[in-house]
């Protein structure tokens, strides 16, 4: 298949060749016939990756904070590989799309292979999509018309925000793509309309429609047209629709609406309001959030779980379904608005235009490929010779930290990449590239049955582990398994009877801290004292959203056994005696676990606590390690400062950057498989810390 990217550090859209997804639980595959280009935003996102680095620093002000509070904890070094590693990363461009339905997964019953679907997939020839993202199209309409539905559902959600009711007065200030169609809406529901544009073109499309229209670029007043409109008593409502920095659009708005009026921004303004404007009229401002109720909810979109109508009557796949029948009615006059059509192989062209021509509006991207040649379900990025005696490596997974470290890691140490299976396809092809794999799939039996490759990365979801474990163990593959191995005691149980079966096979949980040079120092001064050790352990971990996957049990399995279970194998470490008891103290009342201490006591008497907060400062160091033991403390500081405090001979080591020992444990993963030496991290200590971690996260939800 093939899918249009954007590189957001320099601007280039471009076409890329990536195998085709397979399809899961509550998705639809799709075989794409038509997909508009949105005139909007994809020119906002074209724009910005054409802007220069200060340029870009501009327009997003909070991520240079973030950035800054990055170099205070984690060092200039380490920040500025994670900024260019998000700069470096494409963007998939688009969402409005429409294609007929080639499979569908399972717990899907409202569509049948066949159907023609809207949806908001990306210009891609073949898509995955959620159930509840696409609605049927009806008979009567084009696949050409229906690929404007997405686009003008976002119009349709700022129209119920204000809820208009027959003949009153509304403005739509800026009249590009959707704003004509929320003109046509609004013109429908029985409203009298007044746009306001700098482009003449586009009003004379909004007149067409029927609306009054209002030209600043000409001189004219929109406040004093506005106030025309209403007959002097100021209109009943304004929808924003236009894409600028100046505050005046929501300032004019304030200004032409009536006592309790409705401001809703759609598009993306300044926003220094003026209280007084507001005040005196107690006017309403509200923005709205792209196509309606559900938009952004896992449960809604990726687990399929619908709102009930008699609550939320109109959900964003229930807004794409009314947009549509309006167009079965006859309603909406798309066809005005296709400005360009493209053959989608000449994408990169459509783009070219939508960046120079600023009266671009509708870019239709028209597929007429045969669907056989888009099933593939692997692409060769290179073709290359492999040493079977060496390590050869399958990864499945291509996430945020697979691509910016492990990977990188791997290809640093040496290994043979040979095969790297992603669930879309796309970010395969992608990293895949950068890192030198020969293959790129969506085909993980593929990968497991492959004769080749002898050793497995798994850097999935969390829930995924287990099972892939299970299944490479099964093949006879080395095993490495980015944390955590299992997020239940059954799924546990899984794979340590799968590992008992193997010989000779070694199974490597990347719990990478305890190989940090840091900590290489600290269990060598530690090494040389017999008496028990205590140990503080503080993981500033920092809030992420409820709605996360890793904050979900079923899924992440929740923070503790995620990220804490880092913590627990360190301790074990440092300590280097087995676990002998565990209790766990959850703090605050909310159902999350991002605050909690755990207490782990060793056989030797040696005893600590992981304290792991998500309620600290972003200005404090990450992870902090402290060790007392006879007169003597340790102090580790974000894995960059090292401290001792009553140590003789030995006062600090710091690094110029941030080391959690990542390259140091592929290599020595690497090393047990190449050179036949014990696996780096034992069976027994692999099992015993991710038992802990389930026992610890399980006491916080008994709580």
């Amino acid at each position: 298949m093939k899918q249009v990217l954007q590189n957001i550090s320099n601007g280039e859209t471009y076409l890329v060749d990536s195998p085709a997804p397979q399809k899961s639980n509550g998705h639809l595959i799709l075989q794409t016939t038509r997909s508009l280009i949105s005139a909007g935003t994809e020119r906002m996102l074209v724009d910005f990756g054409n802007a220069n680095w200060i340029e870009k620093a501009r327009q997003q002000p909070e991520k240079v904070k973030m950035v800054l509070d990055k170099v205070k904890t984690d060092g200039l070094l380490t920040t500025i590989d994670a900024v260019q590693s998000k700069l470096n990363k494409p963007l998939p461009m688009g969402y409005c799309h429409v294609g007929k339905i080639l499979e569908v997964g399972n717990n899907v019953t409202a569509f049948k292979v066949g159907d023609r679907v809207v949806s908001n997939g990306p210009h891609a020839d073949i898509v995955k999509v959620p159930k509840n993202l696409c609605a049927v199209i009806p008979d009567n309409v084009d696949d050409e018309s229906a690929a404007f539905t997405v686009v003008a559902s976002i119009g349709l959600q700022g129209i119920r925000l204000i809820n208009p009711t027959l003949g009153e007065r509304v403005v739509v200030t800026g009249v590009g793509l959707i704003g004509l169609l929320t003109v046509q809406l609004l013109r429908a529901q029985g409203c009298k309309v007044l746009a306001i544009d700098f482009d003449q073109s586009k009003l004379d499309l909004a007149r067409k429609f029927g609306a009054e229209i209002c030209n600043p670029a000409r001189g004219e007043d929109p406040v004093a047209a506005g106030m025309a409109l209403s007959g002097g008593v100021g209109v009943d409502a304004v929808i924003i629709t236009a894409s600028t920095d100046s505050n005046d659009p929501v300032s004019q708005a304030a200004q032409m609406c009536r006592k309790r009026g409705r401001i809703v921004l759609v598009g993306v303004t300044g926003l220094q309001l003026n209280r007084s404007e507001f005040y005196e009229k107690e006017l309403s401002f509200q923005v709205s959030c792209s196509y309606g109720p559900g938009r952004y909810d896992v449960s809604y979109e990726e687990k399929g779980q619908d709102y009930p109508i008699g609550f939320v009557r109109w959900t964003e796949q229930r807004n794409f379904e009314a947009v549509l029948e309006m167009m079965s009615a006859g309603k909406i006059d798309v066809r005005s608005l296709i400005t360009h059509r493209f053959n989608f192989d000449l994408a990169p062209k459509a783009y070219e235009i939508l960046r120079d021509d600023k009266k671009a509006i509708g870019i239709v991207l028209e597929y007429l490929s045969m669907v056989e040649t888009r099933l593939n379900d692997q692409v060769t990025l290179e073709n290359k010779e492999f040493v079977s005696t060496k390590p050869v490596m399958g990864f499945i997974g291509a996430g945020n930290y697979a691509s910016r470290v492990l990977i990188p890691a791997f290809k640093k140490a040496g290994a043979q990449l040979h095969t790297l299976v992603t669930a879309g396809g796309v970010n395969g092809v992608i990293h895949g590239k950068i890192s030198g794999f020969s293959i790129a799939s969506t085909n993980s039996t593929e990968l497991l049955e492959s004769n080749i490759i002898n050793s497995v990365a798994i850097v999935t979801r969390h829930d995924s582990h287990a099972a892939f474990v299970v299944k490479a163990l099964e093949k006879n593959k080395h095993v490495f398994v980015e944390k955590p191995l299992a997020i239940n005691l059954e799924q546990l149980k899984e794979v340590e009877a799968a590992y008992q079966k193997t010989s000779g096979t070694h199974l490597m949980v990347g719990f990478n801290r305890r190989f940090s040079p840091q900590i290489q120092k600290m269990k060598e001064l530690l090494s040389t004292r017999k008496g028990p050790k205590s140990f503080i352990m503080t993981m500033n971990a920092g809030t992420i959203p409820a709605q996360h996957w890793t904050q979900d049990p079923e899924v992440g399995g929740g923070r503790l056994i995620g990220e804490a279970c880092h913590y627990v194998d360190l301790m074990r470490f440092l300590a280097g005696s087995e676990i002998t008891s565990v209790s766990a103290r959850k703090i605050g009342k909310d159902a999350l676990e991002d605050n909690a201490c755990i207490t782990l006591g060793f056989a030797d008497g040696s005893g600590g606590t992981i304290h792991y907060f998500a309620n600290g400062s972003a200005n404090f160091p990450k992870e902090r390690v402290e060790v007392f033991c006879e007169g003597r403390v340790l102090q580790l500081d974000n894995f960059r400062k090292l401290k001792a405090f009553g140590w003789p001979g030995f006062k600090k080591m710091n690094l110029w950057k941030q080391d959690k020992g990542q390259d140091a444990c592929t290599q020595a993963f690497l090393n047990a498989v190449e050179k036949g030496e014990k696996t780096p991290i034992s069976a027994q200590e692999i099992f015993e810390a991710t038992r802990i971690s389930i026992e610890a996260a399980e006491m916080i939800r008994a709580q």
